[in-house]
């Protein structure tokens, strides 16, 4: 089994990255998290998970060790594919999705696109206490900027910008300053789309 490749990228879009490394070209599919980190990077160190299935040979790639976590404990869960993991990885971070596990907030797994009701909550079902045992995340995220940080959020994608792009800089901006109003943060964010 492959744990990570390292090598010089070839391509990348935000589905994929095409990895050169000894003369080989390796395909993988990877989520928005994933290539917001790769941007403006030539030499890479990608995580990988090998889905091996009868008719397909597929390549999954990660940029930390958390992603490659949630990805996989996802895709423990009755009806939950690996396309379907890569979109929920690309729609909320990994520290988001986590928090919504273990805060079995249902409402924000059913917006992630093919996630339905009944999948979100088996989501929740099968992974609450997985996920809860390592819950350092949980930790940062519940504070009174997590309300401030959701109206920012909401403001911006009613603006017209994608809801990952601005939830990855808003986290950042998040850890960055504790204590930020609704308007500074929007302010902050607005710099940096």
């Amino acid at each position: 089994m492959i744990d990570y490749i390292k090598g010089s990228i070839a391509k990348v879009t935000p589905a994929c990255v095409v990895l050169e490394t000894a003369g080989i070209g390796y395909f993988i599919n990877i989520s928005l998290t994933t290539f917001s980190e790769l941007e403006n990077k030539a030499e890479v160190k990608i995580l990988v998970h090998e889905v091996i299935r009868e008719d397909a040979h597929q390549l999954f790639g990660f940029a930390t060790d958390k992603e490659r976590e949630i990805f996989r404990h996802l895709i423990s869960v009755t009806g939950v594919g690996a396309n379907t993991a890569r979109m929920m990885l690309s729609s909320l971070s990994p520290a988001e999705l986590e928090l919504a596990i273990i805060g079995s907030d249902v409402n924000v797994l059913k917006n992630i696109k093919g996630i339905g009701l009944k999948t979100a909550q088996r989501i929740i079902v099968d992974l609450k206490e997985k996920l809860g045992k390592s819950s350092e995340t949980a930790e940062i995220f519940i504070s009174s900027d997590n309300t401030n940080r959701e109206e920012a959020l909401s403001a911006l994608v009613m603006l017209g910008f994608a809801k990952s792009a601005v939830s990855k800089i808003l986290d950042k901006i998040v850890r960055e300053e504790k204590n930020l109003t609704v308007e500074a943060m929007i302010k902050k964010a607005l710099k940096n789309l």
